[in-house]
């Protein structure tokens, strides 16, 4: 049997070239690359999407959505970045650490949705809080995010670095204000809420790095559930796992912590914090990882590897940055 065929529809974005550098260097893979004349010719896309034994779609959900409708071959399995298909029937959601049958589910499946960046992080700190009963499912989640500009597409990234306009181009800009984020659909049901939480994203004038933060009122929550339990219920839940750590419970007087967003890029690894007053009865949740690393190209490698059954053997690294 030869190598695996892996196709990146889209390879030239943001994300495909990001998924490139991570798997730069494999030798058990088979990388098909298309002609750059030939990338908006659809016979060719289909070609090579036909061809391939994984195909990478790096692209607006429309494309995405274009592409999955061109491949013919039963055999040809599907991870897809954008967010067409994050909620789709028929799709399994590619975070591995959502719950002990995921990564299983992930290996089985024939297409997969990459999660999407601050999705990721929210999931991560509710989804274990829910299932521990620790956060009612009718809790009211207010979810905020701040990302390096790299996540805006080749048109932010080129205006925060002097060479054209964006309207999200500046210092710090504060976006999302009509409350309808596309990412706000995979936080409700994957973090099995009953209502859907506000979500306010900006994005700041660093390249990449995340940070997403909740915040709990723990006097509001109904079995008068305290910070150390909501500590215990990640520490529990991510415990073993190679990407996820759960920092230890920060109580207020002990220091004074700062979080740079940062501090985990160029690797596929997320930490989650749980910070507390227990004076005022508050908590505060946050995610802090890289908006390209495990919030997309890092966690594409990551889901690859597990479909094709080589999820240990690799690290996603780039640039000599081990994750």
């Amino acid at each position: 049997m030869g190598k695996p065929k892996i196709f990146i529809d889209g390879e030239a974005g943001t994300t495909g070239l990001q998924i490139r550098l991570r798997l730069a260097g494999r030798d058990d893979l088979e990388l098909l690359s298309i002609d750059p004349a030939k990338r908006k010719d659809a016979l060719e896309r289909k070609r090579l999407l036909n061809q391939a034994d994984v195909a990478i779609l790096c692209l607006p959900d429309e494309a995405a959505q274009e592409a999955v409708a061109m491949i013919e071959n039963p055999h040809t399995r599907v991870l897809d970045a954008s967010s067409a298909h994050r909620v789709a029937e028929g799709w399994v959601y590619g975070f591995p650490e959502l719950s002990p049958l995921q990564p299983d589910l992930i290996r089985q499946a024939r297409f997969v949705a990459n999660p999407g960046c601050y999705a990721t992080g929210a999931i991560a700190l509710l989804r274990p809080l829910v299932d521990a009963g620790l956060l009612p499912e009718g809790f009211a989640a207010s979810v905020q995010g701040i990302s390096g500009y790299s996540g805006g597409g080749r048109a932010l990234i080129e205006a925060m670095e002097g060479k054209g306009e964006h309207r999200l181009a500046g210092d710090y800009r504060a976006y999302g204000l009509e409350l309808t984020h596309k990412h706000i659909p995979e936080m409700t049901r994957y973090s099995r809420l009953l209502h859907e939480p506000i979500f306010t994203p900006a994005v700041a004038r660093f390249a990449q790095g995340m940070l997403v933060m909740i915040p709990v009122h723990l006097w509001a929550l109904p079995k008068g559930v305290r910070a150390c339990e909501l500590h215990a219920a990640l520490a529990e839940r991510y415990q073993g796992q190679r990407f996820v750590e759960v920092m230890p419970l920060e109580t207020y007087g002990a220091h004074h912590p700062v979080l740079d967003p940062q501090a985990l890029n160029n690797t596929n690894r997320m930490e989650l914090f749980v910070f507390e007053n227990p004076t005022r009865e508050q908590a505060l949740l946050v995610a802090r990882f890289d908006n390209l690393g495990k919030g997309a190209s890092g966690a594409a490698a990551q889901n690859l590897d597990l479909m094709l059954g080589t999820v240990e053997e690799h690290a996603y690294q780039v640039r000599g940055v081990a994750a």
